[in-house]
């Protein structure tokens, strides 16, 4: 399909998918794509340079050349847009359909629309969650269960949640539209068009295009956005400002450049939240190739009560408050069980104490990740809240945090054993086949796993085989060990799932687990070389 000059649509067309990709947005998405699009390649780079310079030895600091920004004790960010000044509780999930009623009905605050780590970058799922979107601003979406026969309706406008969609990171491209040949980025993809046919719908609700804004490094990203959502507005002839973005800190560079994000974004900014299982990514991956220290103990040993965690959430609220924006919590990923009542009671004793750590360090609100939980979420933010929206006014100021606290990896305590590398590859292997099956987010052993779980999983055991980690039992870490524990938690698996076990599916998830964490070269997403084989 050829709508304009030099766009070229190269996914199927679907039943409705022209009412998504018509000439007027697809003309928008050319916009954006031949402005933005060199910019975006040498933002790209220069994560590349610093990874490099990282890997030679050096290291990560408050920039020198902004501190006249984090000096300057006068800027504030825009006040909240309607819709977003209470964000008590907020739920995440994938834009499929169930989801969507379900989201927008579960009595949280704020939904994130995923089209990022919670969903899986099909064409299909792409377009098609646009529409469901738009649906549902129409109040003419619906769900009938094919297997269980239960329908699924929206409440009332008023008790639904505040739509926030959150586009796919700048590393992404959406290969099924070239835009003079090349195929576009896939963040302005998503936000373009979420913005094209959804602003005003928004707006005539009396709320807004919001967004949440992933995987960013530093604050010339957040630059970039903001130049984008400029330009976009001015397309669309939405006056500056309307668009409002949340912007995750999930890497450990943008930590350090939390305050020029909130900078470069203040009138379109909705604060920061604390993305906690891609930050954890983000450690491993960028320090490593640096020996010992910043080698982390597993997964499951991980806290947020880690010192350099701490550094980083705590500085996080501080410099929100500070600049008058929102301070947003992190995810609780545990599934209630509706059928074994002890794992129920141990999950929601977690995330209760969860929030309460968060709520008491002064954050607005916080993550949950289904439906069950938002109860929980929203008793424990209740509490210290009351009738207020918010504690924007906890200025935090007893909080200081130095370069060396950010990066003090090596006194978080935990091991490396056995069952920690066996429960990254288990947990890698299993999210990969269902993400190469189409479904973002995947609930295994009571934990709901995105793509960040899935980074967290594969690196650690990179880099432990890199830096020749031994386990506690005593057995170095070794390609050899690791593809002889993949053979055995492969057959585990297709013992557990018997007649359900899709083997080709499998096939793939070995092959690609092999590729992202066996490689002598690390991949910097396992989304990307995944996203190769899609049709």
């Amino acid at each position: 399909m050829a709508a304009l000059e030099g766009i070229e649509v190269t996914g199927p067309l679907r039943e409705r998918y022209d009412e998504i990709l018509t000439p007027e947005a697809l003309s928008l998405l050319a916009t954006l794509q031949r402005e933005f699009g060199a910019r975006r390649k040498e933002l790209l780079q220069a994560r590349a340079d610093r990874q490099a310079r990282i890997s030679a030895g050096g290291t990560l600091d408050f920039l020198p050349e902004t501190a006249e920004v984090r000096a300057n004790e006068t800027w504030r960010v825009a006040q909240p847009a309607p819709g977003l000044e209470d964000r008590r509780v907020e739920i995440t999930g994938p834009t499929d359909r169930k989801m969507t009623i379900n989201a927008l009905n579960s009595g949280a605050k704020v939904w994130l629309a995923d089209f990022e780590d919670a969903n899986t970058p099909l064409w299909d799922n792409m377009i098609e969650g646009q529409l469901n979107l738009r649906d549902a601003l129409d109040r003419t979406i619906d769900f009938t269960d094919p297997k269980s026969g239960k329908s699924y309706a929206l409440k009332g406008d008023d008790e639904l949640a505040t739509i926030v969609v959150r586009p796919r990171g700048w590393h992404m491209e959406e290969k099924h539209l070239l835009v003079d040949g090349e195929p576009m980025s896939g963040s302005l993809f998503d936000f373009g068009l979420y913005l094209f046919h959804s602003a005003r719908r928004q707006l005539e609700k009396g709320k807004g295009p919001y967004f949440y804004l992933p995987k960013m490094e530093s604050h010339l990203e957040a630059r970039l956005w903001n130049d984008a959502f400029n330009l976009a507005q001015d397309s669309l002839e939405i006056p500056r400002g309307t668009v409002r973005a949340t912007v995750l800190i999930e890497t450990i560079p943008a930590a350090f450049e939390m305050e020029e994000i909130l900078f470069e974004l203040r009138d379109h900014s909705a604060g920061l939240n604390a993305g906690r299982w891609d930050y954890l990514f983000s450690v491993i991956k960028k320090f490593r190739e640096r020996g010992a220290e910043y080698v982390l103990p597993e997964r499951n040993a991980i806290t947020m009560t880690a010192p350099f965690m701490r550094a980083y959430t705590e500085l996080l609220v501080r410099t929100c408050h500070k600049r008058g924006a929102h301070a947003i919590g992190g995810m609780a990923a545990f599934i209630p069980s509706r059928k074994d009542e002890a794992v129920n009671k141990v999950a929601l004793e977690k995330v209760r104490a969860d929030k309460t750590r968060e709520s008491g360090d002064g954050f607005d609100g916080s993550w949950v990740a289904h439906p069950d939980l938002v109860p929980v979420c929203r008793e424990v933010f209740d509490g210290v809240l009351g009738d207020k929206p918010n504690q924007r006014d906890r200025l935090r100021e007893d909080v200081k945090v130095s370069a060396s606290d950010l990066l003090n990896v090596a006194a978080t305590p935990g091991d490396i054993t056995e069952a920690g590398l066996r429960g990254n590859v288990d947990v890698a292997l299993r999210y990969l086949a269902t993400w190469l099956n189409g479904s973002g987010a995947v609930a295994i052993h009571n934990l709901m796993e995105d793509a960040a779980t899935a980074e967290i999983s594969r690196s650690q055991v990179w880099q432990w085989i890199y830096n020749g980690i031994s386990l506690k039992e005593g057995p170095k870490v070794t390609k050899e060990l690791v593809e002889q524990i993949l053979d055995e938690e492969l057959a585990n698996i297709r013992a557990e799932l018997g007649d359900a076990y899709n083997e080709p599916r499998y096939d793939q998830a070995v092959a690609l687990f092999k590729q992202v964490t066996l490689a002598d070269d690390y991949q910097e997403f396992l989304t990307t070389p995944a996203y190769v084989t899609f049709p």
